[in-house]
């Protein structure tokens, strides 16, 4: 019997390696003859440098950057050879066909430097979190000879519109009396005036981005992302207001249409999408077909006999999504039985070979899940019956 394990982050409890992991301890103990293929998802945030870079045999680098709320922290970005990408993944990046096999991809999550969870949820306050710490992140990078930058930009606690990233590659922000704003966060932009400066010269940039959010409006980055980063509902409308007056100032220091605010996508992570297209020319790619393409998902689907697969909740909208969702899908359609393990499931789903699994013990207070979601998901997969 060969099972591929494909588990994404459980939010706030287990990664997805350590999830793979997990389940595959759990699994040798009672079919020691089983083949394991270990498969960790990504969708952008949090595992997204790591699992990519590891998967292509890249290597990891990790520097002090400036965090979410201006204190230090050590962030992880990956540089991966050419040669070594899948192909199906490499026509999805799109750079030149006469790439050399021994350049190299930088792969950089946004959640490593500027993402939510880093910050505990009383410091969470879109007013007063940065982007600076991923732009130090992309300079890194670029001084480290990156031909290329694949951004995953999920899991963010910002709502910046990329400004603090942009601050850190060149871009200043300046009020009134030519005072450099940084870095600009929302709380400080009634001081800015005007954006000056140049953007240092950067290699393409592909955000991988699986939102179609326009940044601003009633399906904006404020309105929809908002809340999950600390937004008060009564101060929606004044950060979105705020950001269609900082997004003009952008395009018109950029040269750039202000019609790029209506993108689908602009609006992730805060508006970070946004501010890359429209200062450093940073294209939108999907990104669980990405990555999916990048850890040749298809193949090893196609080379199991079982799938196991999860994530922290799995409801209605997971079979038509990404991530674990995508797996079962793709693995139910060659006719793969599923197994997907998940620490709330509120799907109704009853498609053949699709079996659902709550891990939580019935009972168990969310705080209790989350400390023991490892042991409660090796329990899980040990009553595994094939």
């Amino acid at each position: 019997m060969r099972a591929l394990l494909a588990f994404d982050k459980f939010k706030d409890s287990l990664a997805a390696l350590a999830a793979c992991e997990a389940a595959a301890d759990a699994l040798r103990q009672r079919h020691p003859d089983w083949a394991l293929d270990l498969c960790p998802l990504a969708d952008g945030g949090e595992g997204f440098a790591e699992i990519l870079t590891r998967s292509a045999g890249g290597t990891l680098s990790t520097i002090s950057v400036t965090g979410p709320r201006g204190a230090p922290v050590d962030a992880t970005f990956g540089l991966v050879p050419w040669a070594k990408i899948p192909a199906a993944a490499r026509r999805l990046l799109q750079l030149p066909a006469t790439t050399p096999d021994d350049a190299e991809i930088a792969v950089i999550e946004m959640a490593a430097a500027s993402g939510l969870a880093l910050l505990p949820p009383g410091q969470r306050d879109p007013w007063q979190t940065t982007t600076l710490g991923t732009g130090q992140l992309i300079a890194a990078a670029t001084q480290a000879g990156a031909i290329a930058i694949l951004l995953g930009v999920g899991g963010s606690a910002t709502s910046d519109l990329g400004l603090g990233a942009l601050s850190a590659l060149g871009l200043e922000c300046l009020s009134r009396s030519d005072e450099t704003i940084r870095p600009p966060i929302p709380a400080r932009w009634d001081m800015i005036e005007r954006i000056a400066g140049k953007i240092i010269p950067l290699p393409p940039i592909r955000i991988a981005c699986d939102v179609s959010n326009p940044l601003l409006g009633p399906r904006g980055a404020a309105a929809i992302y908002g809340p999950q980063k600390g937004l008060l509902p009564a101060d929606l409308a004044k950060l979105d207001h705020a950001s269609a007056r900082l997004g003009l100032l952008l395009c018109a220091q950029s040269g750039q249409p202000d019609t790029l605010m209506d993108q689908p996508g602009a609006g992730a992570a805060g508006g970070i999408a946004f501010g890359l297209m429209t200062a450093a020319r940073a294209t939108l790619l999907p990104g669980f077909e990405l990555v999916a393409a990048w850890l040749d998902l298809d193949t090893r689907i196609a080379a199991a006999d079982l799938i196991i697969t999860g994530e922290g909740r799995f409801d209605d909208s997971s079979l038509s999504g990404k991530g674990p969702g995508a797996v079962a899908t793709r693995a139910l359609s060659l006719g793969k039985p599923v197994h997907v393990f998940a620490g709330q499931v509120t799907a109704g789903d009853t498609r053949p070979g699709l079996t659902l699994h709550t891990i939580t013990p019935p009972g168990q207070p969310l705080n209790a899940a989350l400390l023991n979601a490892k042991a409660n998901l090796v329990t899980a997969v040990e009553h595994l019956d094939q």
